[in-house]
Parts: structure tokens; C-alpha cells; sequence
């Protein structure tokens, strides 16, 4: 008599039980981290509430202190922390980055080059391109973009509260602006991957196959609106956030992708492997934080590679490029 197709031969049922097993075990072992994460959050939240809430007065009265200057303007005090905070910290930074780009010093910096040999020293011509496309890009996109935030945050009605928010709160706005942004930023990133798009808008961006800070808003206008400024904006718009939230926020997004971009594995700040493998080879490593491009599948080039293994915080002030270094290459 034949099998019945219908039931599993022994081998199969074990290979399931197996499996079965390791995906009750791999949960166990997710649940379990995930409560002792959130146990940690837990104690580290309330140390810090503490420490926000001795500080909590002083930041209080400074706020009102500008509050009652500014008359309580409330366009003024948009632009001051949704546009001039943020445009300070991104000129500031990549100032300091520019000079070590343009003249190979302080070798501190240059020392952590990720791809060696490149912009050493940067390309002046192709740079001040790069710079005067940046400037167009706030003046003209995100200025206006800030603006008709501005009148969607006055419907909320909270955004300009003599009462600044609570530590835990602003916490739980920077976590869900950083969740909608990876999923924005994700998504509309792979869209002008497309060909039609990458041709005519976002093959500017990849110029730099070798990236450097200031770059990171170097892109076509319609680029900019999609991938640079809306995965931004609309955390704070769904939540209808504090001008100081927003500040805060605005300022990490344009520093962190600065350092994404920046071509630096410099010590102890976040590892810009991930975006920078990206610009090296186009079709991987899409997102910020990784996770979809994870679940995706888009970067299962780079996690083969020694730039993966060199995708970590540097807490030493050994560059990475020196204790892990790329294999060398075949004699062709």
C-alpha cells in the first residue's frame, strides 16, 4: 500500500517538533530580553527622572524666561527651535568635518576614514557644489515645508505650553518620531531606488560614492521633500509635539544622519558602516536603524561583509579599519 500524503513520515514530524522547539525557544529567549530591557528602561528611566527633575526647574525657567522675551510669539519661537537650533547643530558639526575633509588635519579625525584613500583630501569644486545645493535645499524646501508645520501644529493647540513636557513623555515622543521616521525614510528611500526615479532624482545623492557630512541633504528637491524632510516632520505632527520636543529632535535627526554620512567611524559616536556601505554599493542597507532592511532582506550582502563587523559603537581610540581590517584583495 502507498503513504498517504495526507501524514508525515516520522523523520517529518520530528523535523517539525525540531523546529517547533527552536521557534518556542527563540521566543523565550525574545520575550526574556525584551522584559529585561524593559525592566532596565525601567530603572535607568526613573534615575534619569530624577536627574531631569532637579534639572526640571532650571530648564522650566529658562523656558519661560524666552517665552516672555520672544512676548510669546509663537512663529517666532517655531522658527527659533524648529529651524535655527537645528540649522546651527548641522553647520556647526560638519563645519569641524569639512575642515578635516579639506585639510586632512586634525588627524584625530581623519585617522578614522572608513574608506581609505577616498576624499583625501575632498574634491574643494565638487564640494562647494555640495554645499550650495545644501543651502538651496533649506531656503527653499525645508523653510517652506517648516512653515506649513508651524500652522498644523497650531491646530493641536500644545505646542507652545508655557509647560514644558515630562521627561518620560518627551522620551516616548523621541522613541515613536524614530519608529515613523525608519519606516518613512525606509520605504520612500527604496522608492527613488526605482529606476525611473534613481535616473532622474536620486542619482544625484549618489555622487558620493564616498560620503561625507554635509552631503546628507545634498539631493534633488523632490528627494528632499520625500526621504529628508517628511520622515522628520511627521512624528511631531502626529503628536502635536512641543516646539522644545521638536528642537531636540530636529537637531539629533540632522546630526545623526550627519554622522551617517560623514565617512568617520569616530569613537564613541554611532557607526556610520551601515549608510556608508550603502553609498558603496547602491542596492543595500536602505534604512536607518536596520531593522526593515533586515526583515527585507536588503542587507544580507553587507552582513557578510567586514563592514558589518565593524558596524558597532568604537570604544576605543583604535580605528576599526586597523583592528578589523578589509581582507585583501586578489591579484587579478
Amino acid at each position: 500500500m502507498k503513504r498517504d500524503s495526507a501524514y508525515p513520515t516520522m523523520a517529518e514530524q520530528q523535523k517539525q517538533e525540531e523546529e517547533l522547539w527552536d521557534a518556542m525557544k527563540v521566543t523565550a529567549c525574545v520575550l526574556g530580553a525584551g522584559l529585561l530591557l524593559f525592566t532596565a528602561l525601567e530603572s535607568s528611566a526613573w534615575y534619569v527622572q530624577n536627574i531631569w527633575d532637579t534639572w526640571g526647574h532650571f530648564w522650566q525657567t529658562t523656558w519661560l524666561k524666552l517665552y516672555y522675551l520672544l512676548e510669546g510669539k509663537e512663529l517666532t519661537l517655531f522658527l527659533l527651535g524648529a529651524a535655527l537650533m537645528p540649522t546651527l547643530a548641522f553647520w556647526c558639526f560638519n563645519g569641524i568635518l569639512m575642515v578635516a575633509d579639506v585639510t586632512g588635519k586634525p588627524t584625530f579625525i581623519t585617522r578614522y576614514r572608513i574608506q581609505l584613500g577616498k576624499n583625501d583630501p575632498v574634491d574643494t569644486k565638487k564640494l562647494r557644489q555640495a554645499i550650495y545645493t545644501v543651502l538651496c535645499n533649506q531656503v527653499f524646501i525645508s523653510f517652506p515645508m517648516l512653515l506649513s508645520m508651524f500652522y498644523i501644529l497650531k491646530w493641536w493647540g500644545n505646542t507652545f505650553s508655557k509647560e514644558l513636557p515630562t521627561f518620560r513623555w518627551f522620551l516616548l515622543e523621541l522613541s515613536i518620531f524614530t519608529i515613523v521616521e525608519e519606516i518613512l525614510f525606509y520605504y520612500t528611500h527604496r522608492l527613488v531606488h526605482l529606476p525611473l526615479l534613481y535616473k532622474h532624482i536620486h542619482k544625484k545623492h549618489h555622487e558620493w560614492t564616498a560620503p561625507i557630512g554635509v552631503v546628507s541633504i545634498y539631493a534633488h528637491p523632490v528627494e528632499h521633500i520625500l526621504s529628508n524632510m517628511l520622515p522628520a516632520m511627521t512624528g511631531p505632527m502626529l503628536m502635536g509635539s512641543h516646539i522644545v520636543s521638536i528642537a531636540v529632535w530636529f537637531s539629533l535627526a540632522v546630526v545623526t544622519t550627519s554622522i551617517s554620512h560623514c565617512g568617520y567611524h569616530l569613537p564613541f559616536l554611532p557607526s556610520p558602516e551601515f549608510h556608508d556601505f550603502h553609498h558603496l554599493k547602491f542596492n543595500q542597507c536602505y534604512g536607518v536603524l536596520g531593522v526593515l532592511d533586515y526583515l527585507h532582506g536588503t542587507d544580507t550582502v553587507f552582513r557578510q561583509t567586514k563592514a558589518y563587523e565593524r558596524h558597532r559603537v568604537l570604544l576605543s581610540l583604535t580605528p576599526l579599519s586597523k583592528s578589523i581590517p578589509d581582507a585583501p584583495r586578489r591579484a587579478q
